[in-house]
């Protein structure tokens, strides 16, 4: 039921209002947890993941899990962690990507069964309270001098902070005595950039309604060289398979630094601690292999996207490792390739020199001919050698796919 220690383990205890009262309150019995997800896009991404995954450890312990989607807050804009104003969006946009919030959060906590989540959205009860009701209410209880304290205020006070933004953690702190009064929702958790608002509503909860509310954050989680998490070249790594298919997933995460792979298993896997400390140990004395990186790949993939979707990405990773393209299903030739030139092959047949020149893949037919003599050119992972071959698509993979590689990286799809 105490999740702390465990939470400790797997370095999610970054700030608490109360640790050690939050200790005893969690021997006592379940406690109902909430956390907060503002729409600011269509989807959400792995840093979203974490507060995701910590809340559905609370509800695997047996504890209340409220998830809350900001259709309310998503309108105003949360200042934490920003260096400007954020773009406000129009009322369609946000509840728009508040059912896209909500459908993803669905995939992850347990909404049936014996102790099921509640879902909730701050606009129902944000909309219909009157300016004047809130001001006296519940702007009572925050003197001026407390909120320009908070770091998300502070920090924004030499570049510029509007009344909508500054006013952001009423809002989320109305959020929490509201909850509490409906739910007897006791803890807010979240990220460490949300401790001002979770801070602000655990104050008002006692000065507004006399109840002890706990506030618990886990910190933000980096790259090795503390930079953000979840962006590559490539952009942010999504939750929506169409904005990042899962193979574009499944290799953020075998991409994962030496220094930081176990870090990403306690934070984004259900191992237990063993089984972490086993591929800790994997890293230290072998490190080539891999181990841990294929592992975390292979869980948050199938936490993600589900089971089949996760194997299909290391078929796509394995057949491009190993050449062995003929294993790969059409869907995942075309999702391996994604991202690589294309050319449409216009005739049935054509000499592998006019193919190299045509598809772009050299751009002359001399250094075509001196690529094909040098040994630089992979058809389906087979090389080819003979300047004089003939190319016909009905020998590609499923008739219609020819994957050619120039040297050790240029790859390009003809179909």
């Amino acid at each position: 039921m105490n999740l702390i220690p465990d939470l400790e383990f797997r370095g999610l205890v970054y700030q608490a209002t109360d640790l050690d009262g939050l200790a005893e309150r969690l021997a006592t019995g379940p406690i109902t947890v909430y956390t907060g997800f503002d729409p600011t896009a269509d989807s959400m991404t792995v840093g979203n993941l974490v507060p995701i995954l910590l809340l559905r450890r609370y509800q695997l312990a047996g504890h209340k899990a409220i998830a809350l989607a900001g259709g309310g807050t998503g309108l105003i804009g949360d200042p934490s962690g920003k260096s400007e104003e954020r773009q406000l969006n129009t009322d369609d946009i946000v509840a728009a990507w508040t059912e896209k919030v909500k459908g993803e959060l669905e995939r992850f906590l347990d909404f049936g069964g014996a102790n099921p989540a509640v879902m909730v959205n701050n606009h129902d009860w944000l909309a219909s309270v009157s300016a004047i009701e809130f001001m006296r209410d519940v702007g009572k209880h925050f003197p001026v001098s407390y909120m320009l304290a908070k770091d998300s205020v502070a920090s924004r006070l030499q570049t510029g902070i509007s009344y909508t933004e500054f006013s952001y953690m009423v809002l989320q702190a109305y959020d929490f005595l509201v909850l509490n009064e409906k739910y007897g929702c006791e803890l807010q958790s979240g990220g460490s950039d949300q401790w001002g608002n979770i801070t602000a509503g655990t104050d008002l909860i006692r000065r507004a309604a006399g109840n002890k509310a706990f506030g618990l954050t886990c910190p933000l989680v980096t790259k090795a060289d503390g930079t953000k998490f979840g962006k590559t070249e490539g952009g942010t790594i999504w939750l929506d398979r169409n904005k990042t298919s899962v193979y574009q997933f499944y290799q953020f995460w075998i991409n994962s630094e030496d220094q930081k792979v176990v870090d990403y298993l306690k934070i984004y896997t259900f191992l237990d601690k063993d089984a972490i400390l086993q591929l800790e140990q994997a890293v230290r004395e072998q490190p080539e292999k891999r181990e841990a990186q294929r592992k975390l790949a292979e869980e948050v993939t199938t936490l993600v996207h589900g089971a089949d979707a996760a194997k299909s990405a290391e078929n796509i990773s394995q057949a491009l490792f190993s050449g062995e393209f003929h294993k790969l299903a059409e869907d995942e030739i075309l999702e391996g390739f994604h991202d690589v030139p294309t050319h449409k092959m216009e005739q049935e047949e054509m000499g592998l020199i006019d193919l190299l020149v045509t598809a772009k893949i050299s751009s002359s037919k001399r250094e075509a001919r001196q690529d094909v003599q040098n040994g630089s050119i992979y058809i389906n992972g087979e090389r080819h050698t003979e300047l004089d071959s003939t190319i016909r698509l009905q020998d590609g993979l499923h008739g219609k796919y020819l994957i050619m590689r120039r040297g050790k990286k240029k790859y390009t799809l003809v179909s």
